[in-house]
């Protein structure tokens, strides 16, 4: 069964391999993945991605993302999805973003990931009517804060993809966070704990030009910066993987309940210990002693920057291998497509029918 596959990403982040947002990686991977099967992948995305199938392209916001860019956006999207529908036969549309119900196809199989803490959601979009509509959490632990009366269907795990991650260089003394800057990542945190180790500490992130992003990093992250803790910017997939083959370890201060973490899979297929507070999916993804630490304040942080480097990188190589396999999650997805491309076909039968 051949598909045609529309993936329509957050209408205000780039998508690609050079993507940073864990959305955006799994989006790109789909893509890839459904051109190397033999389907036919479209993306909607803002100027400034690349795909491996057909690109629709949205404007980019360029200025301050506020509500009016936000809504601009929206719009642009809806528009796209409506002219891609109309252009080709697609069997199912996937939509990655939080705001998704603005641009929601009001018929048709659709998928819908929630990439992001069910409680960022508004409550009633958790509780879809359409039997071709569904919407999925992307791992247990964030299946299990569902609100009482959601509909989902089971949890579609991440993954990442391990051969492409790794490549061995030789480890160095530095701490690292890859991270959006904004306030629930945390990343303050993880400069306090770095110098309390006395260890130096690399962070790689995007700055969103949201007001509290950049007011965050000027007021919190910023100041504490010195010569032995440096913010690097946004990094590209080389850079990413050159880090986390490198690092003595990955910090994860996240205040937010990480609904999967794809950034500490990524640290483990590279063999680097995880060091993250226990929030949301991480205590399912690290194993505390074995592949990184869990840990509740900076201190504990602390210690557990300099703790890791007792850690094996291969056990946590392994772990990540037999955990968090691209090939599963892909094989996943594509069920869930032809799944939904089924049930849209049966249903477009009955009506032609009657």
């Amino acid at each position: 069964m051949t598909l045609t596959v529309l993936n329509v990403a957050y209408p205000l982040a780039p998508v690609g391999l050079d993507a940073v947002g864990g959305a955006e990686q799994v989006l790109s991977c789909l893509d890839r993945a459904l051109v190397q099967q033999g389907h036919r992948s479209i993306v909607v995305a803002c100027t400034g991605s690349s795909a491996a199938g057909t690109l629709v392209e949205t404007p980019a916001e360029t200025g301050a993302l506020d509500e009016t860019a936000k809504g601009r956006a929206q719009r642009a999207h809806r528009a796209a999805i409506a002219a891609a529908r109309a252009r080709w036969p697609i069997d199912v549309v996937h939509l990655h973003g939080i705001d998704f119900d603005a641009y929601l196809p009001d018929d048709g199989p659709t998928l819908v990931t929630l990439h992001l803490p069910l409680a960022w959601y508004r409550q009633e979009v958790l509780m879809p009517t359409r039997e071709d509509l569904w919407l999925h959490a992307v791992s247990d632990a964030q299946q299990r804060t569902a609100p009482a009366g959601s509909r989902l269907i089971a949890p579609i795990p991440n993954g990442v993809d391990i051969d492409a991650l790794y490549k061995p260089r030789l480890r160095r003394d530095f701490a690292l966070v890859l991270s959006r800057v904004c306030p629930e990542k945390g990343i303050h945190l993880a400069i306090e704990a770095a110098k309390r180790a006395r260890a130096p500490l690399a962070i790689g992130g995007q700055i969103y030009p949201y007001a509290t992003h950049i007011q965050y990093f000027t007021d919190e992250v910023r100041p504490r910066l010195d010569r032995r803790r440096r913010f690097l910017g946004p990094l590209g997939f080389s850079a990413k993987r050159r880090l986390l083959n490198s690092a003595r370890c990955l910090l994860i201060p996240s205040l937010a309940a990480e609904t999967s973490s794809l950034v500490a899979m990524e640290a483990l297929a590279c063999g680097t210990p995880v060091v993250a507070f226990p929030n949301g999916a991480l205590p399912n993804v690290v194993e505390h002693g074995t592949t990184g630490f869990l840990v509740n304040d900076i201190d504990e942080m602390a210690a557990a920057i300099n703790n890791s480097a007792d850690l094996d990188n291969e056990r946590c190589r392994a772990d990540a291998q037999r955990r968090f396999s691209l090939d599963s999650m892909v094989a996943a997805y594509m069920d869930a497509y032809r799944a939904l491309a089924k049930l849209g076909a049966s249903r477009a039968g009955l009506r032609a029918a009657q």
